[in-house]
């Protein structure tokens, strides 16, 4: 890992402390232009990871709190009527001069307006009254839902989390990290000692230098096995989505970055598999009355699909 990446994971750990696996797979999704769905319990940080985050990487923040009462008009903007100058005026929403949005408690709003952030996601842009407005470079939403406390929630569609890169949970702290959190704001805030490693423009080039990572056509083989394989597995009614491999590609990219090669193994495409597929897989009814799981089934996948050759 070059010098740069390990400075931004030392200043997050600053913040949270005993999970740099977590933070990694963040910066990964990050560097791969994706967005994060953190499903975890309340109270474990992830608001904090997310403000610590924009502070070391430079990048501008908003957050929104979703609750049932907020409308597709906050996410994305809205139309005012100037009665001065007989036009209308475009006021902009959370996503607009945001490169870090924080959705929190995604679950807890209406579909509609879930449904707001999807062309902000995935095109980039919003679009109100006719009007395209883009989002700055880079736009990235970490979105954290809770999977306790189901009343007012509802689940996101799949359409929706087929739009997230990656799936991760933060979980509780070891016994030597909840004692450091605790010792670390007995007098002040582990935040503000956070401190900017790189810039705006620096997270750009590191995009693109991920991006260029070389993905032999052995590798591109290997995740379209797997793909298939997913699809063909009796546990799954649907399997790997198309956008589900391209993701996989662009994480599995983003490791070998983190490892500082500037190829893809089988190794890096197996050490992002579940993180970026197992939120896209749906099990058959059968499958889950039985007990099964998404990792069950990827489990099978990697035991079963043959394996490329690093070199060839």
């Amino acid at each position: 890992m070059n010098r740069e990446l390990e400075q931004i994971i030392c200043e997050v750990e600053k913040a949270i402390s005993g999970k740099r696996a977590v933070i990694e797979k963040i910066l990964m999704a990050i560097l791969s232009d994706g967005h994060i769905l953190l499903d975890d319990v309340p109270g474990v940080g992830k608001t904090t990871l997310a403000l610590a985050l924009s502070r070391t990487l430079g990048l501008t923040y908003n957050r929104v709190q979703f609750t049932p009462d907020v409308l597709p008009s906050d996410i994305i903007g809205f139309s005012v009527y100037d009665k001065n100058t007989g036009s209308f005026t475009y006021k902009p929403g959370v996503v607009n001069d945001t490169n870090l949005l924080l959705g929190d408690e995604i679950n807890r709003t209406s579909s509609k307006t879930q449904s707001a952030l999807l062309e902000a996601m995935e095109e980039r842009q919003v679009t109100v009254d006719g009007n395209t407005y883009p989002l700055q470079e880079p736009f990235i939403v970490i979105a954290t839902q809770n999977n306790v406390g189901t009343a007012g929630t509802q689940s996101l569609p799949y359409a929706q989390m087929d739009r997230f890169l990656v799936r991760l949970s933060i979980g509780y702290p070891d016994f030597d990290a909840q004692m450091e959190l605790l010792k670390a704001r007995q007098t002040k805030d582990p935040l503000e000692l956070v401190q900017q490693s790189v810039t705006r423009a620096d997270v750009v080039r590191m995009q693109k230098e991920a991006r260029s990572v070389t993905s032999k056509e052995s590798i591109l083989s290997y995740l379209t096995r797997l793909s298939m394989a997913s699809r063909e597995h009796p546990l799954t009614e649907i399997g790997i989505s198309p956008r589900g491999v391209l993701f996989c590609d662009r994480m599995a990219k983003a490791h070998a970055y983190l490892e500082g090669r500037d190829y893809v193994v089988p190794g890096d495409v197996q050490a992002v598999l579940y993180d970026v597929c197992a939120h896209r897989l749906i099990l058959t009814q059968k499958a889950r009355l039985s007990g099964a799981t998404a990792q069950q089934v990827l489990d099978d996948l990697l035991k079963t699909v043959e394996i490329p050759d690093s070199l060839s």
